[in-house]
C-alpha cells in the first residue's frame, strides 16, 4: 500500500492535471527498497502508462550495472515511469537519451542551473563535471518480449554526506543552487517533460531526441577522452558524437567506432 501524497506534491498534481494526463497517476511510499523495483511490480500487474512511483527513501536504489545510487532520506528525488511498449518506438537507449534530455531540462526550469548530458544517463554541472542526477530504464517481459519499462531518475536535491567512493564527484542541487529547493515542481516537470519524450519517440521522431541530447551533451564531445575495455584489452578513444540509435561514437586510432553497452569512464572535464 502506498502512504497518502505530501501535501506540496497533491497540490503540485493538482494544478498540474492537464498538463499530466495519465502521467498524473503518482504512488507515494515515505520508503522502498527500490521505486524501480515497486515500478517494474505494479507495470508486470497491469498498470497502465504513466503510473509513477515517488520515495523519500530507498533503502536499496540502484544505478547502472547494479551498482547503488545514495538515498538518504528526503536528500533526493526518487521517481519512476511506466512507459508502455507500445508508447515506446526505437531502441531502448533512445528512451534512456529522451528521459535524461526530460530531467535535465525539468531542473533547468526549475532551478535555472545550467545541467549538462553525460552519456549513456548521467545530470552534471560545472568544471570538472559533477553528477546531479543519473537515469535508469528497465524492462519488464518475457525472454525478448518487452511488455513495459521503466524510466527511473534519482536527482540529489540537498546537500548530503556521500560515500568516499562518490564525494568528490557528487552535487545536489541545493549545493549549485546555495538555496533550497522545492521537489513538487521537479517532480511535475520530470513527469511533463518525460511525456513529451515518450511522445516524440511513438511519433518516429528519435533524431528529434538526438538532437536534444547533443544540445545538452556537446561539451563531452568537444573536450572528454573515454575508456573502455574491449576483450579484456583497455582502450581510449575522443567521444565524438552519437548516432541515430543512441550508441556514443568514439574515434579511435583514427577510426571511428560505436559503443553501445558495457562501461564506459570519462575522463573529466576540467575547463570550459
Amino acid at each position: 500500500m502506498s502512504d497518502p501524497l505530501p501535501p506540496d506534491l497533491a497540490a503540485a498534481l493538482a494544478a498540474a492535471d492537464a498538463r499530466l494526463g495519465p502521467f498524473g497517476r503518482l504512488y507515494y511510499f515515505s520508503e522502498v527498497d527500490s521505486t524501480n523495483d515497486v515500478a517494474l511490480a505494479l507495470a508486470a500487474a497491469g498498470a497502465p502508462e504513466g503510473t509513477s512511483v515517488v520515495a523519500d527513501l530507498q533503502r536499496a536504489g540502484r544505478g547502472r550495472r547494479g551498482r547503488s545510487w545514495f538515498s538518504p532520506p528526503g536528500a533526493g528525488l526518487y521517481l519512476s515511469v511506466i512507459v508502455g511498449a507500445a508508447q515506446r518506438a526505437g531502441p531502448l537507449s533512445l528512451l534512456t537519451l529522451g528521459a535524461g534530455v526530460a530531467a535535465a531540462d525539468a531542473v533547468a526550469a526549475v532551478t535555472g542551473l545550467p545541467v549538462e548530458l553525460k552519456w549513456p544517463n548521467d545530470l552534471v554541472i560545472g568544471r570538472p563535471w559533477r553528477k546531479l542526477a543519473g537515469v535508469l530504464c528497465e524492462s519488464v517481459g518475457l525472454g525478448a518480449r518487452v511488455d513495459a519499462v521503466v524510466v527511473g531518475i534519482g536527482i540529489n536535491l540537498r546537500t548530503a554526506a556521500y560515500p568516499r567512493e562518490i564525494a568528490d564527484h557528487a552535487t545536489s542541487v541545493e549545493t549549485e543552487l546555495g538555496r533550497p529547493v522545492d521537489r513538487a515542481p521537479i517532480v511535475i516537470e520530470c513527469l511533463t517533460r518525460l511525456q513529451g519524450a515518450v511522445d516524440t519517440l511513438r511519433d518516429g521522431r528519435g533524431e528529434t531526441i538526438c538532437q536534444a541530447w547533443r544540445r545538452l551533451g556537446r561539451a563531452g564531445f568537444e573536450q572528454a577522452s573515454v575508456r573502455w575495455h574491449d576483450e579484456g584489452r583497455e582502450r581510449r578513444g575522443m567521444a565524438r558524437d552519437i548516432d541515430n540509435a543512441g550508441a556514443l561514437v568514439v574515434e579511435c586510432e583514427g577510426q571511428m567506432e560505436r559503443l553501445i553497452a558495457g562501461e564506459v569512464t570519462w575522463d573529466r572535464l576540467s575547463h570550459d
